[in-house]
């Protein structure tokens, strides 16, 4: 093998990894986003140590829905991530009465749907009053609702769309799967 034919090889082998990490840096500033999950806040859906892929470009062209989980910047402190599911929806009125989530359908309160939540860990307890989400936020929840600190607890207790950084998508580590 000549020199020159050496020196190629090692060329395209540098332009080769180049190429990759700055491919692999685009993903995860524009594409995906990754998180570790530091508390039991969200089993049984996402337990403590697990390694999760958020999807950044989620919202791109549709708006967040009830029951998405999602990865945010903390409304009490936006330099932590959060991961909690999204319960309250932009100009909702969500009542938490005896661990039960119920949406208002109408001003007073008369006409009210609980939520069907499956997803629970245990049966919530406590009631935590009524919140009237504003336009362009989201009231958000954790998945063990015994044990989480959520929009119930937080000063600022609504998230706004632009903090929303992505949808959950996929737990990696330990395990593999789809987020629900």
């Amino acid at each position: 093998m000549s020199k020159k034919s050496v020196v190629k090889e090692i060329i395209s082998w540098v332009v080769i990894l180049l190429v990759a990490f700055i491919i692999g840096n685009c993903l995860n500033k524009y594409v995906l986003m990754k998180a570790v999950i530091p508390s039991g806040s969200m089993e049984n859906t996402l337990r403590v140590g697990d390694h999760v892929f958020g999807f950044r470009l989620a919202y791109l062209f549709s708006e967040p829905k009830r029951g998405d989980v999602v990865m945010f910047d903390w409304p009490d402190d936006e330099t932590v991530l959060y991961v909690k599911r999204i319960i309250g929806l932009p100009g909702e009125t969500v009542e938490i009465t005896d661990g039960k989530v119920y949406i208002w359908n109408d001003k007073e309160g008369k006409d009210k749907t609980m939520l069907v939540e499956d997803y629970l860990k245990e049966e919530p307890v406590g009631s935590f009053g009524i919140f009237e989400v504003p336009e362009g936020c989201y009231f958000m929840l954790g998945d063990n609702r015994n044990s989480s600190l959520d929009s119930r607890k937080w000063n600022n207790k609504y998230v706004q769309k632009e903090k929303i950084r992505c949808k959950a998508w996929f737990r990696y580590k330990p395990d593999f799967g789809w987020i629900k």
